[in-house]
């Protein structure tokens, strides 16, 4: 366990390979987007973890289209620096280039930076004291928040959301600046746009997911306004996660209680024609309600028997589907 107040072995704080000097954190860096500064990154941020005496190595990991990100670092690693630079063959996203970085790192316990400011660089030990307390995954909530009154109103309309689909309540999941142990990456697979989620996966797991207000980066507060298709695939990553969280182990209450929605509709349908038949009040013939009845019917079978096939699933493979963590045994 690494804490901001214990001094390291080697007080210069770096980590050189094949140097026998115990890690005592990786900085992870994933690359996905705008990165002009990332040379006054690894400074601001190395120079904090050195004044604390701690061990450290950068772990750069670029995305498809970013190679030419390398040379800003480059004089760095010339001078002896600890940064390894990742470049990947093509565009992987920023849920895959940063679980590859984690994959790599040594240290026990792992910092996630995203390549632009987004808290001060002290942050990082408020969330390594999150860590020492007990925490396996520390975020930085950004408080108060400096940037523009539109982005503010996003981060609010997105956790909104969240929480009434999935009963869970955070604050500044956009944010990338995370303290996290390793074996918290070890098991949890991230995929898509699944790192945004991270510490609802870890809450999901048995982890213990703490959230650290720290201050946000002056740098931090350009306006941010998406192209309508982001915010469509945010609203169904929440539906995603959410349905994750819930049903993993129980499709058929998701499916099952939207195929009954759907039968009952049909059935009532098919019983108001069908008593409006008997007591001679209409015909059926060239009724679109009588095929209305019938299509909702049977989409609604077809939609239970989607739930029913994944109970199988799961069923059948219970034993292996592990979705819990045990820390220690006690004696």
């Amino acid at each position: 366990m690494v804490s901001p107040t214990r001094v390291a072995e080697q007080s210069t704080g770096v980590a050189r390979e094949g140097s026998g000097v115990t890690l005592g954190m990786s900085v992870v860096v994933p690359v996905v987007e705008r990165c002009e500064g990332l040379a006054s990154l690894y400074e601001t941020h190395a120079a904090v973890l050195r004044r604390h005496g701690v061990t450290y190595e950068f772990i750069v990991v670029l995305d498809g289209g970013f190679e030419n990100v390398s040379a800003a670092l480059k004089p760095l690693v010339a001078r002896g620096e600890p940064i390894k630079i990742l470049p990947l063959p093509r565009s992987y996203g920023e849920a895959r280039a940063l679980a590859i970085g984690c994959e790599v790192a040594k240290a026990e316990v792992i910092i996630t930076l995203p390549s632009y400011p987004q808290a001060v660089p002290e942050a990082i030990l408020d969330l390594l004291k999150a860590i020492d307390q007990g925490a396996d995954l520390a975020i930085a909530c950004r408080s108060p928040r400096r940037d523009a009154w539109i982005n503010r109103l996003q981060n609010l309309g997105f956790h909104w959301m969240l929480y009434r689909v999935s009963g869970m309540r955070f604050q500044d999941l956009g944010c990338g600046v995370r303290a996290i142990r390793k074996r918290v990456m070890d098991e949890i697979d991230l995929y898509g746009d699944m790192h945004r989620f991270l510490p609802v996966l870890a809450y999901k797991r048995g982890f213990r997911v703490s959230e650290v207000p720290v201050p946000q980066h002056p740098e931090d507060a350009r306006m941010r306004v998406y192209h309508p298709g982001i915010y469509l695939r945010r609203l169904l990553d929440i539906f995603t996660v959410a349905f994750l969280f819930k049903f993993t182990k129980k499709p058929l209450r998701f499916f099952g209680l939207i195929g009954a929605g759907l039968f009952g509709a049909g059935f009532m349908i098919a019983l108001i024609l069908a008593i409006q038949r008997l007591l001679g009040l209409t015909a059926l013939s060239g009724r679109p309600l009588l095929v209305l009845g019938a299509l909702l019917m049977v989409l609604g079978v077809q939609t239970g028997s989607i739930g029913l096939l994944g109970e199988m699933i799961i069923f059948t493979h219970a034993r292996r589907m592990k979705d819990y963590t045990i820390e220690k045994f006690l004696q």
